[in-house]
């Protein structure tokens, strides 16, 4: 009998067999995964072979981008049996999943089922529970499963993770980040905050309905899982009307004694921001609402293109390189181009993957966690070790 700590090290810097072409599946033809079929015609090694989306017209419009970019046709799968049919698709190596939030974590745990690699968009799942059925179902069936937080692909981030390595952060202390954007506009074009998805589910948590984009930033930072991880939080959620105002925060503790800030507000005034703060003994760096970058040895803190571009000089190894590759190929949206191509670049060449199955679990479950705090008035909740007390097997965050 093996216990939890032995079978769940296995996942860690999990690696599978080699695809050479990785054959994909995308589930959801709405605005996301409409754009992940243009995106992955600038992608290496990937072709799509198969889409599914309840509407038949928006799997049509999938194939016509696909025809439009010189790509060939791919499978189509609709209905309400649509997208079970692509997860039994033997042609199907990965399925990527761009399907409402709540579905996430049931279609990940099926298609991993079906034999399949899943590449899932933000939040990988909604509940402490459907976190761990995703890690059980992924060491069960050997499986990849990687949560798509694009935003850990951000230049910034990418070179102040560099920074941190060189020490030349000092030992941090303390990072922030953030999901800030009015979207007030948008809920209103679409029917109000009691019909617009995003609005509703932010409002039907009593947390933090829409951390990953905060956590993702900065986790890696914190080598969380890999020498750190997170210990307990307390979040607070202020008291307003409905969405117009309302902001939460939440505030977590590591074991080794580091705190993360996170926020979400998408219903004030203020300017988009993600915060990507870092807080050392030895320098600052702050992304929004001006990038800011401030070492033990400058007089003076760098601020706007200043600090863009003494970050230019810090390049981190396996994801400056697909940034070059977005540029050159005249990518929109450098973050999502890094993203999409590291994850096939892995998964071409039997690598572990840059966000494993724990990364998703970790930061997924805040959902939860911080509305249960808030819930009991703000008292501190214990964040699981998703890991099963492996949580400092690992000593960094690799980029293979």
């Amino acid at each position: 009998m093996y216990s939890l700590s032995d079978t769940r090290r296995a996942l860690l810097e999990f690696a599978a067999p080699p695809l050479p072409t990785v054959h994909v599946g995308i589930i959801g033809m709405g605005r996301r995964g409409m754009k992940a079929v243009e995106r992955y015609a600038l992608v290496d090694g990937a072709e799509i072979v198969a889409v599914a989306d309840h509407k038949a017209e928006a799997v049509a419009e999938a194939n016509r981008l696909l025809l439009a970019s010189g790509r060939d046709r791919a499978h189509e799968y609709s209905g309400t049996d649509g997208v079970l049919a692509l997860m039994g698709d033997a042609d199907v190596d990965l399925v990527y999943i761009c399907t409402d939030w709540r579905s996430h974590a049931a279609l990940a745990v099926n298609a991993m089922r079906c034999g399949k690699h899943v590449a899932v968009e933000v939040p990988a799942a909604m509940t402490v529970a459907e976190c761990e059925q995703l890690i059980d179902t992924a060491l069960t069936t050997q499986r990849h499963c990687m949560m798509l937080e694009n935003c850990v692909y951000d230049s910034f981030a990418s070179a102040t993770r560099v920074m941190a390595a060189e020490g030349l952060l000092g030992d941090i202390t303390h990072c922030e980040g953030a999901y800030i954007h009015d979207l007030s506009g948008v809920v209103e074009e679409n029917g109000g905050a009691d019909r617009y998805w995003m609005a509703v589910d932010t409002m039907a948590q009593a947390g933090n309905a829409y951390p990953t984009h905060g956590i993702g930033s900065v986790a890696l930072h914190l080598n969380l899982h890999r020498g750190d991880r997170m210990d307990y939080l307390v979040a607070m959620t202020n008291k307003a009307d409905g969405l117009h105002g309302r902001v939460s925060n939440t505030l977590i503790h590591t074991r080794m004694g580091r705190t993360i800030l996170l926020q979400l507000d998408i219903g004030t005034p203020r300017p988009y921001s993600r915060l990507q703060t870092i807080c050392g003994t030895r320098g600052f760096a702050q992304k929004y609402p001006v990038p800011t970058l401030r070492l033990q040895d400058m007089d003076a803190a760098a601020e706007g293109e200043q600090a863009l571009q003494l970050c230019r000089a810090f390049r981190e190894q396996g994801v400056a390189e697909w940034v070059d590759d977005g540029i050159a190929k005249g990518s929109p949206n450098t973050m999502n181009h890094a993203m999409d191509s590291r994850l096939i670049h892995c998964l071409r060449n039997g690598l572990p993957l840059d966000m494993d199955i724990f990364d998703a679990a970790e930061w997924s479950a805040i959902i939860e966690l911080s509305s249960r705090s808030v819930e009991m008035g703000s008292m501190p909740v214990e964040v699981p070790d998703f890991t099963g007390g492996n949580w400092q097997t690992l000593s960094a965050h690799r980029f293979y």
